[in-house]
């Protein structure tokens, strides 16, 4: 049976019991919003720190940082969810923990920069929901890459 799955190019299960094709679908289309939003966040931190006029200024906030700060924030974040996306692809052991913690920090890092960027905000929370649900649902190990 596992030469049948090899021959189609499909994934197998390594794991007893069968697979939800919702399940195993949306953790692949997790880790591919991963790397997306990865990418986005370290474009997002770049500009940011490499020129401040780009984001408008807010006036007193509660979670007022410098918006140099708030770039190294994106960045760090952004190199980091693109790494764990890689590691969902990869079937890595490790990678849907580190990534549903991840897709939590986007959450609030998100929310907190909600008066620079509002609508990227609100759909960088709304993808980091679904991926936490992607990658706490399916419990397949499997590579996809």
């Amino acid at each position: 049976m596992a030469d049948a799955a090899e021959n189609t190019g499909r994934p197998t299960r390594q794991r007893g019991g069968s697979r939800s094709g919702w399940a195993s679908g949306g953790t692949v289309f997790a880790g591919v919003l991963m790397l997306t939003e990865g990418v986005f966040g370290v474009l997002t931190g770049i500009a940011a720190i490499a020129k401040d006029d780009v984001y408008s200024r807010v006036g007193d906030y509660v979670f007022e940082f410098s918006l140099t700060a708030w770039g190294w924030i994106h960045l760090v974040l952004g190199v980091l969810i693109a790494a764990t996306g890689w590691g969902v692809l990869k079937g890595a052991d490790w990678a849907r923990g580190v990534g549903v913690a991840l897709a939590a920090l986007v959450v609030v890092a998100q929310f907190m920069w909600l008066p620079y960027q509002p609508v990227w905000a609100i759909v960088s929370i709304a993808v980091a929901v679904f991926v936490i649900w992607a990658l706490c649902t399916d419990r397949g190990r499997t590579s996809w890459y």
